[in-house]
């Protein structure tokens, strides 16, 4: 007879500290067993065998291997594959009488948690998610007659108004690990096996100094200064908690805060209006014109426009998998305005590009440089390159460390004049609203 068992299955929470679901799996009476679940439905998707996030993600379920193993004499099972078909697997080696998991609110994911459920009930099976990624998701802050926030500034407020002890306090999941099903360490698939290779890419670490939280109001805009945390990918992955990021460095500063929030809002936007990952926010942008001219996309790809501050930010983000907030608003603006390439575009260049990819972040902060997004910039209001880098980067230090060819004549002309784009821009645009 198979011993009755909870699988725990983990996504966006690699840890085993402040883990919501994995409380619950651990506090639900039966063993644990632990799962990680390389998804091809996903991978198999990926343009770049190279691709940096599965090499920070196999290092992280490494690490939470090597953890379980030393601290609870258990194991992580990982499998490479299909979701559907690796439970059905699951399902017979384990006799499985309920999973445990924290929940996703990307499209894909919900998807294919509802596959997941349906599977499970089909035997009798119980699909458990809990919310970790997020303070507050779904309906948990609306407006007074029921229906979502699109404006940031009244969501925002709503937000601090609930948040309290309660929601900010940790799951002392650590604390139950014993709980964990006892068994030999079980192998798991290395990068090669699955078709990909050993990123040499750097990560930041999961720490911050409260010196940089301090300052983050202050230095956050300035692209040559190390003024911003690099916490981005490790709230992507869940290698760090957001309850504990938000107890212990959002106390620090309300500008810092308000980042976190804007996170929030960007995932309460997503679960609620799916359709914006495919189109825009508001309708009517999507009658924009766009000129998607590929030469000049290709331009603005590989750092060439002959604009230095863009051109930096995007040889930034090519050769380290990063690029600083200010200067990502700026290349953004250019690219959807300057160039008139639609956002979608842009947003899916960065999808392949970004170490901390969120669709959820991404979506908004590319929807909110082109107007097209809740809450966006106006459409009229077009980034001046020049003005940003005299206001953001004075003494040309980031531009000179990503442009180092700045003043040889190897450098290229602009490949459109400001003045000039920003007309056509505001006639593209103002023909489109108009209609």
């Amino acid at each position: 007879m198979k011993e009755p068992v909870h699988l725990f299955w983990f996504r966006r929470d690699l840890r085993l500290q402040d883990n919501a679901g994995l409380y619950h799996a651990l506090r639900a009476g039966l063993p644990v067993v632990p799962l990680f679940l390389f998804d091809r439905a996903i991978l198999d998707e990926l343009p770049d065998r190279d691709d940096a996030r599965v090499t920070f993600i196999h290092r992280a379920v490494e690490a939470l291997q090597a953890e379980l193993v030393k601290r609870a004499g258990s194991s992580l099972v990982v499998r490479h594959g299909f979701p559907e078909q690796v439970f059905r697997d699951l399902l017979e080696e384990y006799d499985v009488r309920g999973v445990y998991t924290n929940d996703d609110y990307e499209p894909y994911a919900r998807q294919r948690d509802r596959a997941i459920a349906d599977l499970l009930q089909e035997r009798g099976i119980g699909f458990h998610a809990c919310k970790d990624q997020v303070l507050f998701e779904k309906d948990e802050i609306i407006k007074d007659d029921g229906r979502p926030y699109t404006i940031f500034t009244p969501y925002s407020r709503r937000w601090k108004s609930v948040l309290n002890d309660f929601y900010q306090a940790s799951y002392p999941s650590e604390s139950y690990l014993t709980r964990l099903l006892r068994q030999p360490p079980l192998s798991m698939p290395s990068l090669e096996e699955m078709g990909f290779l050993a990123s040499s890419r750097t990560f930041p670490p999961r720490t911050w100094s409260p010196e940089t939280i301090l300052r983050y109001g202050a230095s956050r805009d300035y692209p040559a200064h190390d003024g911003t945390t690099r916490l981005s990918v490790h709230l992507r992955f869940g290698t760090l908690s957001i309850r504990q990021l938000v107890r212990e460095a959002g106390s620090l500063s309300g500008t810092f805060l308000n980042e976190l929030i804007w996170r929030d809002f960007y995932h309460m936007i997503l679960w609620h209006f799916p359709r914006v990952v495919s189109q825009s926010f508001k309708p009517e942008y999507d009658r924009i014109r766009w000129r998607n001219n590929e030469q000049e996309f290709q331009a603005w790809c590989e750092g060439a426009t002959g604009y230095p501050i863009v051109d930096a930010g995007m040889r930034q983000l090519n050769q380290t998998g990063y690029m600083h907030n200010r200067v990502r608003m700026v290349v953004a603006s250019f690219l959807t305005k300057h160039l008139l390439v639609d956002w979608r575009w842009g947003e899916a260049y960065f999808a392949r590009k970004l170490l901390d990819f969120d669709l959820a972040a991404n979506n908004g902060g590319w929807q909110w440089a082109a107007g097209s997004g809740c809450d966006a910039a106006p459409y009229f209001r077009v980034f001046n390159p020049y003005l940003q880098t005299r206001k953001f980067d004075p003494d040309l230090a980031y531009i000179r460390r990503w442009v180092p060819e700045l003043e040889e004549l190897t450098y290229p002309r602009p490949i459109v004049e400001h003045e000039a784009a920003r007309r056509r821009c505001l006639e593209v645009y103002g023909a489109a609203l108009k209609k």
